[in-house]
């Protein structure tokens, strides 16, 4: 990846990459997850509850980590489990439940030692390949990282080990003593597993994954955008598929825990990250939208930002060139256009006309405003928090408002105009 940050931790449609293959296994109904790190642990900050890390002490191969993870089950007592062991890679992030799942089936019903997922790719440049005997069983996974590894005859195989695999517990613990770092990396080949399951007399499966597109791995930075593609495809596919219109998926951004309630119109141009939640009946144009809240029958953009901490009541409006952040806006009141709000409680109903901003940081700390129920302020009006507007005010044009203004009353902070008769002459008949 070229990159400080570790590769699984490269965002993947609003969430680490590791974590599409975490949620895949727990939706699969694991009974526990263990996600393998290197000694800095920089993934323990992203897991999630009832996920377990374990520590790699050295970069030593895909062997090396799972011994690693079978070492944290034997710490906690668990190592002599017959349930199956379920391999997975946080470089291959769209694997589904469904098709772990079908390959723990696959596993149970060959009665193997092992089950591997293979797909056959058009180009399986980087991949390891699958050699299969003559009665078509698994032989071994030929490595393909460096030259050397593999013949020319077994490059030309285009059946590809997918990195996912099923494995009978009591064999996989029997094996990993016995890997060996004989290769050109020097490391701990997971696969080489397969070859000592056969010789101490064990089978190997190999479960086809049809969709190519479910086992792609992410090994640069072009893959990572191709997989994101595919991604937010799916996520798309699924909020149309539950009711809500994507106008033009192509040139929609939406992240993977965003909720749509049904009939809610995302018009092109349109951003929606993080844990941002949408009713039904919303309409959002060309708009950028993150970890906010919009209530059924919300009308947003274009060209609005909402910022974290924002809640839209039912049947608000915010409208062009409009940011909102950490603010509170009531049912059906409206900020049409080219205005500031944050750290801001506005009130049902309430009108702020163009150009309303909310100066809310005093250089140190963070202060907020109140707006009280049905307000009507003018345009061009600056609210200096911390400040309350009664109900039903009103605020004049222009005005700066850094002082509490009662219900009902009509707040007004400008400078009187003066005109200088004669001023334009004057100036012309200067030297």
């Amino acid at each position: 990846m070229r990159s400080r940050t570790p590769k699984v931790l490269h965002e993947l449609c609003g969430i680490p990459m590791v974590l599409w293959p975490v949620r895949a296994a727990l939706a699969a109904g694991a009974d526990r997850v263990v996600v393998v790190d290197s000694p800095e642990r920089a993934l323990a900050d992203v897991l999630g509850e009832g996920v377990e890390l374990a520590v790699q002490p050295q970069a030593d191969g895909t062997g090396g980590a799972v011994v690693a993870a079978v070492a944290q089950l034997a710490a906690t007592g668990a190592d002599e489990s017959s349930a199956p062991v379920v391999i997975l890679s946080g470089d291959v992030p769209l694997v589904s439940a469904e098709t772990i799942t079908e390959l723990v089936r696959a596993h149970d019903a060959s009665g193997a030692g092992a089950t591997m997922a293979s797909t056959v790719l058009d180009d399986p440049s980087g991949y390891g390949r699958v050699v299969r005997d003559e009665q078509g069983m698994v032989e071994r996974v030929v490595e393909t990282k460096t030259d050397g590894d593999a013949t020319p005859e077994q490059l030309e195989i285009r059946e590809v080990n997918t990195g996912i695999y099923v494995f009978a517990a009591e064999a996989l613990r029997d094996a990993l003593p016995r890997l060996s770092a004989d290769n050109a990396q020097g490391e701990l080949y997971l696969p080489q597993v397969l070859d000592l399951i056969r010789t101490a007399g064990g089978t190997v499966a190999a479960h086809a994954v049809t969709d190519q597109r479910l086992v792609l791995g992410v090994n640069d930075r072009a893959a990572l955008a191709q997989v994101r593609t595919l991604a937010q495809d799916a996520i798309h596919a699924r909020h149309m598929a539950a009711g809500v219109s994507i106008v033009d998926p192509r040139a929609t951004v939406i992240d993977v825990d965003v909720e749509i309630g049904r009939d809610t119109t995302i018009e092109p141009f349109t951003t929606i990250r993080g844990n941002t939640r949408i009713g039904e009946g919303c309409l959002v144009r060309h708009s950028y939208l993150i970890d906010c809240v919009l209530e059924n029958g919300v009308t947003v953009g274009p060209f609005a930002y909402l910022r974290p901490g924002s809640v839209l009541r039912e049947g608000a409006k915010v409208g062009t060139f409009v940011e909102i952040k950490n603010s509170d806006l009531g049912a059906r009141a409206k900020v049409p256009h080219l205005s500031y709000i944050g750290d801001a409680d506005v009130g049902e109903g309430t009108n702020l006309g163009a150009s309303t901003i909310t100066a809310n940081y005093d250089g140190r700390v963070k202060h907020r405003t109140t707006i009280g129920r049905h307000v009507r302020s003018s345009v061009h009006v600056s609210f200096v928090a911390p400040v309350t507007v009664g109900d039903e005010a009103y605020t004049g044009a222009g005005s700066v408002i850094h002082e509490d203004v009662p219900p009902g009353a009509l707040g007004i902070a400008r400078a009187r105009q003066t005109n200088k008769e004669g001023y334009a002459r004057r100036r012309e008949q200067q030297p």
